[in-house]
C-alpha cells in the first residue's frame, strides 16, 4: 500500500517547454473542485494545479514554448465560464527543485 505506482518523469525542456507561470485563479460564483479540475486537465499545458487559501481559489502551473504560447494558453484558461479572473506570475529561475516524494 506503500508504493502507489510509477511514472515518467518528461524532461519539458526537452519539448521545447521552457516558459513556465503559476497562474491564481479566482473562480466565479461557488465552484466545485472537480468541476475545476476537469475544465484544466484538458489543457496539456497545465502541469500542477490545486486549491488554495486565501483569496485564489486555485493555483495553476503552466509551461509553454514562449511568451506568445502562454498567453494563448491563458486565454484557453480564463475563457472557462467558471473562471472570473487570473493573476500570473512568470518563473525567472528554479532556486529548489526536488523530485517529488
Amino acid at each position: 500500500g506503500v508504493i502507489r505506482g510509477f511514472t515518467a518523469v518528461v524532461d519539458s525542456a526537452v519539448l521545447g517547454w521552457t516558459t513556465e507561470a503559476y497562474v491564481e485563479v479566482f473562480c466565479a460564483g461557488n465552484v466545485s473542485p472537480d468541476s475545476l479540475r476537469a475544465s484544466l486537465d484538458s489543457i496539456p499545458e497545465v502541469v500542477d494545479a490545486c486549491t488554495v487559501t486565501g483569496e485564489a481559489d486555485a493555483l495553476v502551473h503552466l509551461r509553454a514554448v514562449d511568451i506568445r504560447h502562454m498567453e494563448t494558453v491563458l486565454e484557453r484558461v480564463r475563457s472557462d465560464r467558471r473562471v472570473g479572473s487570473t493573476k500570473s506570475v512568470i518563473v525567472l529561475s528554479h532556486l529548489v527543485d526536488r523530485p517529488p516524494a
